[in-house]
Formats: structure tokens, sequence, C-alpha cells
């Protein structure tokens, strides 16, 4: 009987523990509930304060961010593309006709003015020279005769024993005579002026930068129709380069200022040239400005025909520059968006100087001390309400 009592009572104890360990379970749970409830009630509470914010910002006018004019300081500079030459360049043609005899110089080779480069064989021009001279010695006989012959003739005059008729026909033998002489020493400079362009010399002194003859070669004289150019010649000290300035930039390039010249093939080498002259005159087509950069080369570094990359200092006007994206196009011309101290908008008409890229010279229209709006909407009135809006920290999200 006791121990049925003892299981009795056991059992209603873990009754009793399993009630109350569910009765903790449902204190939690509603516990949960409430919290979570009230997080949400925050929450709401919360988005409902920042709609309303944002409701009240609307009210006032659209955000826009804001920039200031700065005043251009110190020296801008412009890059321009060009082509190394040599000071002097030329093709060298025979003035003979002839085949090649010998060659004496091949590409790279340095020469001096009047060196020989190339003989060119012409016998012709020797046989014709010496039927020339042989031809001269005649026409002097018959000058020396003709002028023996008026001698004794104006003798005769003097005594009536010729007539004057007679006298005038020896004196023009005579003076023919002389003539012909003369175009006989024309001839027998002109041929022997001619074999002495048997040897082909170097005008200048420079590089050979190409041959095109071989040994047996047959050339003509010239340059026109199929001749071809015996050797080309270049003086490599110094070299020169032409840039086409833009107009922008043409009245700020001044003959004797320093210009940088760099190849992307040596990069870090800077080499300093001056500008040796200008054209004065803008190309109609192009709207650029021929300009020529003379550049030092004793050590030979660099070579005729190389690309290069010619840097230009320009002086910066004291006026002001403003962000590119500031601009408004409009049918009045030019206009930017400023922000006044009452929050609205005020366009202001600008007069636009030089493009720098980026940023864009502004001559007149602006004080510098305004708030410019940046990329303002096409659609921005003057007027407009706006809110300056505050940049954000860098890398804050």
């Amino acid at each position: 009987m006791r121990q049925e009592t003892h299981i009795a009572d056991e059992a209603e104890k873990s009754q009793r523990r399993v009630a109350m360990r569910r009765a903790r379970l449902v204190v939690v749970v509603v516990a949960l509930l409430l919290v979570a409830g009230l997080a949400k009630a925050v929450l709401v509470k919360v988005s409902q304060s920042r709609a309303l914010d944002r409701q009240v910002a609307d009210a006032r006018g659209q955000q826009v961010l804001v920039t200031k004019a700065k005043r251009n300081t110190g020296a801008n500079t412009i890059t321009l593309p060009g082509t190394l030459q040599g000071a002097m360049e030329s093709p060298i043609y025979a003035r003979t006709n002839g085949y090649v005899k010998s060659w004496a110089k091949d590409i790279g080779a340095r020469v001096e003015k009047g060196q020989i480069l190339a003989e060119i064989d012409n016998p012709e021009i020797d046989q014709e020279l010496m039927q020339i001279e042989a031809n001269r010695k005649q026409i002097e006989s018959r000058v020396a005769l003709a002028q023996s012959s008026l001698e004794r003739w104006k003798n005769l005059r003097k005594i009536d024993a010729v007539s004057q008729q007679e006298l005038d026909e020896r004196q023009a033998t005579y003076s023919q005579a002389v003539a012909d002489l003369a175009a006989g020493d024309a001839n027998v400079r002109r041929l022997r002026q001619l074999r002495s362009f048997r040897s082909v010399v170097a005008p200048f002194a420079g590089v050979i930068t190409r041959r095109n003859v071989e040994v047996g070669d047959l050339v003509n004289a010239g340059n026109a129709g199929a001749n071809r150019e015996l050797f080309r010649l270049a003086q490599t000290d110094p070299l020169r380069v032409y840039v086409s300035v833009p107009q922008t930039y043409a009245s700020q390039v001044k003959i004797g200022q320093p210009a940088k010249i760099e190849l992307r093939e040596s990069p870090g080498a800077i080499y300093t040239g001056k500008v040796a002259r200008t054209a004065n005159a803008i190309d109609p087509v192009t709207r650029t400005m021929q300009v020529e950069i003379t550049q030092p080369n004793a050590d030979g570094k660099l070579m005729p025909g190389a690309y290069a990359q010619v840097i230009l200092s320009t002086e910066m006007s004291a006026s002001l520059t403003v962000p590119s994206n500031t601009l408004l196009f409009r049918k009045d011309g030019p206009t930017i968006a400023v922000v006044g101290s009452d929050g609205r908008v005020h366009l202001q008409s600008v007069r636009i100087g030089q493009d720098y890229g980026r940023t864009v010279e502004i001559i007149s229209g602006l004080q510098g001390s305004e708030q410019l709006i940046i990329n303002p909407s096409d659609s921005i009135e003057d007027g407009e309400q706006v809110v300056i809006a505050k940049a954000e920290a860098p890398g804050k999200t």
C-alpha cells in the first residue's frame, strides 16, 4: 500500500515539473513576440520619419552639387605629334646620261660637302667635246684670216682702191667669225661642265639614307619621267620637326621659346629644342598654324623620320576656369546655373575662351565667388528652388 502511494506521489511531481516547463516556455515565446512587435514599431516609425524628411526636402527643392570657379595660374602645356626631319634633305639625281662606273658611299655613311658618291661613264661626251674643240680651232683660224683681210681692206679704202661696200662686207665677215668663235667657246664650256657631272658629289655634309644604284646601271640626267634618284642625303645635326598648332594656341607660340621632344621608344628621355619659325598664318582647312622646331643632335641619337611628340608651354591668361560639366548651351549662348544666397537658381550668361579639356576658360560673366551647379539638368529654370547637397566622404557608402 505504501509503495503504491509513493509511486502516485512521484507521478504527480513529474506532472507538476512538466507543467512548469511549459509555462516558462510560453512566457519566453510571449516575451519574444513582444520584443519583435516593439522592434517592428520602431522600424516603421524610423521609415516614416525618413519618408517625411524626404517629402520636406522635395518640397524645398531638388538637391544639387556645387563648385566654384578657379583663377588661372602658371602655364598650360599642349602635346602635338610630329616627325623628325634633317635640317636639309635632298634626293640626288644624275646630271648626265651614262652607266654607273662605281659608287663610293653606302647607306649610313657620313660624307662631307663635295665628296664623290659615284662615277658615271659617258664616252660619248668625250668624243663630242673633242669634235667641238676641233671645230673651235677651225673657227679661230677663220677669225684670224677675216681680221687680217679687214685690216688690208681698210688700208686700200684709204687710197680709194676699194669701195666702202666691199670694206663693209669684210667687216661683216669678221664679225660673223667672232660670233661663231664665241658660240664654239660656249659649247666647249657646256660639254666640259657635262663631263664634270660624271662625278656625283654630295651637295652638303650629312648621312646617306638611301642608295638606289649598282655598278652597270643605266642612268639618265634629271628627275623627270622614269629617272630615279641615285642617293638620298640628310643632314642630321640639327634636326627639325614641323607641328600644327591649333588656332586656339597659335597666338601664344613665339619664336625662340623652348620645346620639349619625346620619343615613345625612349620613355623618360626628353630633348629640348626651340621654335625656329612660325607660318604666322592659319590654314583655313585645318585651322592650325605650322610651326618649325629646331632640335640639336650632335650625338646622333635622334634619327630623321622618327615619330615624336612635341610639348609646348603656353601662358594661361589671368581669367577664371570652370569644369566643363557646369556649362549649359542654350539659344542665348553658353550659360552657367548659379545658386544664390536665397537658394534659388540664377542662369548666368558667360563668354568662353580657351578649352582646356576638362576645364573651360571664362572670359566674362562670373566674379569667381559664385556657387556653380555641377551637371545641371537641361530643364532647370531661372528662379527654381534647390538644395545644396553635401558631398559624401571618399569611400563612404
